[in-house]
C-alpha cells in the first residue's frame, strides 16, 4: 500500500464518520460495529 493510497483511505474513512456524525447522529457507524460484533462472535464459534 502507498502512502496515497494510505492518506486516501484515511479521508475517506474520516469523511464518512464526519457525514455519519452530522446527518444520522452515528446510527450508521453503530450499526456496522455491532454487526462487525456478531461477525466475530459467529468466527470465534467456528474456530
Amino acid at each position: 500500500m502507498t502512502n496515497g493510497l494510505a492518506v486516501f483511505l484515511a479521508v475517506c474513512i474520516a469523511g464518512f464518520l464526519a457525514l455519519d456524525a452530522a446527518l444520522w447522529d452515528w446510527q450508521v457507524s453503530l450499526f456496522l460495529a455491532r454487526r462487525f460484533a456478531d461477525l466475530l462472535n459467529w468466527l470465534a464459534f467456528w474456530r
